[in-house]
């Protein structure tokens, strides 16, 4: 079992940056993939970006591409989410997830056993 806790969300400028972090403790940071999704209002919950836990294998929403940046410290069990340029469609509650095994590449939700609690992130024009 993995706890998680998301920090770093608040509201901003569009344009500007925020950047989230998701502690891990319960077991060691390693064998598996963590991952950031968002939901927004009245729509479903959508994959933003994935990491292994090597910090070797990223991969991302093709909405965020080239905006939004996933990385990890393997000394702190902690995985980021650098997010750049951001608009107003990024408004959403950001929630960190963690797969039970090596499901590097995953972008379901399904796919991910463990949950944070979320943090908002908005976004105002």
């Amino acid at each position: 079992q993995v706890q998680l806790v998301e920090s770093g969300g608040g509201l901003v400028q569009a344009g500007g940056s925020l950047r989230l972090s998701c502690a891990a403790a319960g077991r060691s940071f390693s064998g598996y993939a963590m991952g950031w999704f968002r939901q927004a209002p009245g729509k479903e919950r959508e994959f933003v970006a994935g990491i292994s836990t090597s910090g070797s294998n990223t991969w991302y929403a093709d909405s965020v591409k080239g905006r939004f940046t996933i990385f990890s410290d393997h000394a702190l069990s902690t995985v980021y989410l650098q997010m750049n340029s951001l608009t107003s469609e990024d408004t959403a509650v950001y929630y960190c997830a963690a797969t039970t095994g090596p499901r590097y590449g995953s972008r379901r939700s399904s796919e991910y056993s463990y949950w944070g609690q979320g943090t908002q992130v908005t976004v105002s024009s």
